[in-house]
């Protein structure tokens, strides 16, 4: 009983099976597409919002990670079948049921964010987001199935590309001299959580009876604003400090025109025109662990991009 099934393989899905299978754990990845096998790593075809093919594909995991996410603008319509299922698998096999959340659910908040703020989101993505904890929490606390949330703030590091706001937008920018347009105020302390991080805390989690029934915010450092982490990357990557520019309103809403992306941002606008912090100082104390230091942040993010492929 040591495999773990990973459903959706993004950046932070991707990177928590190669770690899990380094750990020595079996790995079987659960995506619509499918995809090639590699060392310790099985890929399956299917959709995981069917619930009685999911069950067949998970019956003998001791966890699952779900790691997927629909499309930005299909969140209030592919959430809720998609966790229906998965909870539905949780509970048939007694597997461990690990989610990867965001910090959507809390709302705009004022000063740092913990895991013992209040689920108040009134906006649809961020409520669709807090319903999926409460309804597992709710069956955890009935014994129905084990379950845990680990909750990230936006994704920084190798993988991460036109979802991040540290990424394709950036780093492929300032390495050709280019200006950085931003959504928001480049200004404003900003908290990034570094992708092996999150696959580090969804591995440890889902072998630590105590992280059990509760969520986590991942170990992630002090906050750094958008213009600070473009100039920090720009000096890892050896090139000169890129101008910073807020993105202008009128540019938002004619791209929002043609953009679902860029018209689902206006419900999270909040997030980049105040201050954004999450405080993972719990799951930090109560595991003995570390976000990875800045430098090999940037270090590892600055490598990753510059051996892509050209137009990959």
């Amino acid at each position: 009983m040591n495999l773990h099934v990973v459903i959706g393989h993004g950046p932070a899905g991707a990177a928590t099976a190669r770690l899990l299978a380094d750990k020595g754990r079996a790995v079987r990845v659960v995506t619509r597409s499918g995809g090639q096998a590699e060392p310790g790593i099985e890929h399956v075809a299917l959709d995981a919002a069917d619930p009685g093919r999911l069950t067949a594909a998970v019956r003998d995991a001791a966890a699952i990670h779900l790691c997927a996410a629909p499309p930005y603008h299909r969140w209030t319509r592919d959430w809720p079948p998609l966790a229906a299922a998965v909870s539905q698998a949780a509970e048939a096999t007694g597997a461990v049921l690990v989610l990867l959340g965001n910090l959507y659910g809390y709302g705009p908040v004022q000063g740092e964010m913990t895991e013992t703020l209040p689920l108040a989101a009134t906006g649809p993505k961020g409520r669709v987001r807090a319903r999926i904890w409460e309804q597992a929490l709710a069956l955890h606390e009935k014994g129905r199935i084990r379950a845990v949330e680990v909750r990230a703030s936006d994704f920084f590091g190798p993988g991460v590309t036109d979802g991040g706001h540290l990424a394709s937008r950036v780093v492929p920018r300032l390495l050709r001299g280019k200006p950085v347009s931003v959504l928001g105020d480049p200004d404003a302390p900003h908290s990034w959580t570094y992708v092996p991080d999150v696959a580090r805390t969804l591995a440890e989690v889902a072998e630590q009876e105590q992280a059990w029934g509760r969520a986590w915010h991942v170990p992630t450092l002090p906050p750094l604003s958008v213009r600070e982490m473009t100039g920090r990357l720009a000096a890892q990557a050896g090139v000169p400090p890129v101008p910073v520019r807020r993105l202008p309103s009128v540019a938002l809403r004619a791209g929002a025109v043609f953009s679902p992306m860029l018209r689902e941002l206006r419900e999270v606008q909040y997030q980049f025109d105040r201050p954004f912090v999450v405080d993972s100082g719990a799951y930090r104390a109560a595991f003995a662990a570390e976000a990875t230091p800045l430098d090999r942040q940037l270090e590892a993010t600055v490598d990753w991009w510059r051996g892509r492929p050209a137009g990959g």
